[in-house]
């Protein structure tokens, strides 16, 4: 029989000790992560249609890889699509960033999509998953697709699908001033769009204002519901298919934010924060809200004040 040192103990320890860690870490990060609605989550939807098809997506980040985490099989980040086409982008060899860049296109790569894919297969639709890197080369490419109905090259042919995750045309990021969004991205590519091809740009935005955002985080809160509150429901022979009485919208952008909880009606409630966008002293004109406060643990306090006294 074998007995194992002081030392060896220590070390079993502490693997046990990572290992349920990690686990830990792993299912609530897994349990937050099913509750978090993000811009593109709406592009799930879409799965039935596109899943099998080629796509390509762009964005900061690693678009195709959270195309591809959401079940598309057949798609490629932009950049990793033009690289198949040589000459795509004329002002490649002038982009400093390109060399350093080329040996790992898009940590993630889709093996199942092939060069005679790319070459012989017209590209379904696009999406813009987050806010573009390269404009101009984007542009470039994507009028390229979309005006040849999704062979760059081609002859002028039938639009593919164009979706967007978010409209915004400003945020709020760390310099003191707005920065450019999605929304001016978007404006930008119509713009040169429409002035090269004799249709307009057909596009669906599903980012705020569109009240299908609202919509859809109304449901995954109504499917999530049942499993926060199945116990209390059943002591209660409530079965939850009650409509909820108030949901909140905190945001800091009337446009997009108020504008949308507006327009999605009940049981929205918009509360504006004057940490961003907007910071007015009064209530937006254009957008008012059903409230505005200073910041957003203002807003929640508020919330847990109303709620508890409801």
């Amino acid at each position: 029989m074998e007995v194992a040192s002081p030392n060896q103990v220590e070390q079993m320890s502490l693997v046990n000790f990572w290992e349920f860690a990690f686990y830990l870490l792993s299912y609530l990060f897994s349990d937050i992560l099913m509750q978090v609605v993000q811009g593109h989550t709406p592009f799930k939807n879409l799965l039935d249609r596109y899943e099998n098809e080629l796509i390509v997506a762009t964005g900061k980040g690693e678009p195709a890889l959270v195309m591809s985490e959401y079940g598309f099989t057949k798609v490629l980040s932009l950049e990793e699509y033009a690289s198949y086409f040589k000459n795509i982008d004329p002002v490649s060899q002038y982009k400093s960033w390109t060399t350093t860049r080329a040996s790992e296109l898009d940590r993630y790569s889709n093996e199942l999509v092939t060069k005679h894919d790319v070459l012989s297969n017209r590209v379904k639709a696009a999406f813009v998953v987050s806010d573009p890197v390269d404009w101009g080369m984007d542009i470039q490419v994507l009028c390229d697709i979309l005006r040849s109905g999704g062979l760059p090259g081609q002859k002028n042919g039938h639009q593919p699908p164009l979706y967007f995750a978010a409209d915004d045309l400003e945020y709020q990021a760390a310099f003191p001033s707005e920065r450019l969004g999605m929304g001016a991205f978007r404006t930008a590519l119509e713009s040169v769009f429409n002035r090269i091809h004799h249709d307009v740009l057909q596009y669906i935005s599903f980012g705020k204002p569109n009240p299908f955002v609202f919509k859809n985080a109304e449901a995954i809160l109504r499917q999530l519901q049942p499993s926060y509150l199945g116990h209390y429901l059943s002591n209660n022979g409530d079965s939850g298919s009650e409509p909820f009485k108030t949901l909140y919208m905190i945001g800091d952008n009337p446009v997009v934010d108020v504008k949308g909880a507006k327009q999605a009606g009940h049981p929205w409630f918009s509360i504006l924060t004057r940490t961003g966008v907007f910071n007015g002293n009064d209530n937006h004109a254009d957008f008012p809200a059903d409230l505005v406060v200073d910041t957003v643990e203002e807003a929640v306090d508020y919330i847990l004040k109303r709620e508890s006294a409801s």
